[in-house]
């Protein structure tokens, strides 16, 4: 009499499904805190509502603790949105996982320039240029270190943990 192994392909699945998540909830959850902070810290108390305009239009400025979370809310989304993005480059493009300093530098630039170039024209806010010298290199740089090294560093960590079999 023959055996019959039954062999449950869905673990390795499973466990790399969790890492996914993780990777990308750890990694969109601190560039989100690190950027929210810093924007904070350098454009006040009423960034939220800045970030909720781009939704809502200029009247946003006007809202109150509703309009506020929302903004917050919105600046999350967006921060795990890129981490997504991020992660699911990294199947395919292996190098941005092997290599996170360099590929979370030019990936931070990257989110800057598509908020600022398309995403921000584009919103119900409209916010688009003149862009001082100094404004452009600042969002570069902030976006580099705050958006980009959190997500690439991320996203190698949990690709490190799926590539060792841990769960």
């Amino acid at each position: 009499m023959q055996e019959t192994t039954i062999v449950d392909h869905s673990a390795p699945r499973r466990s790399g499904g969790r890492n996914a998540v993780l990777a990308i909830a750890v990694g969109g959850l601190v560039a989100g805190t690190l950027d929210l902070t810093q924007a904070l810290i350098l454009f006040g108390a009423r960034i939220p509502l800045a970030i909720a305009a781009g939704l809502l239009g200029p009247q946003a400025f006007g809202g109150g603790a509703a309009t506020y979370v929302l903004g917050v809310l919105l600046h999350f989304l967006i921060a795990l949105s890129a981490a997504a993005l991020y992660f699911a480059a990294s199947r395919k493009l292996r190098f941005l996982s092997e290599h996170p300093l360099v590929c979370g530098l030019f990936f931070g630039a990257a989110v800057e320039l598509v908020m600022r170039l398309i995403v921000l024209p584009l919103s119900a806010f409209h916010a688009m240029g003149p862009y001082t010298y100094r404004d452009l290199v600042q969002g570069l740089l902030v976006h580099m270190v705050v958006i980009g090294l959190p997500i690439s560093f991320s996203v190698q960590w949990f690709a490190k943990r799926e590539n060792a079999g841990m769960h």
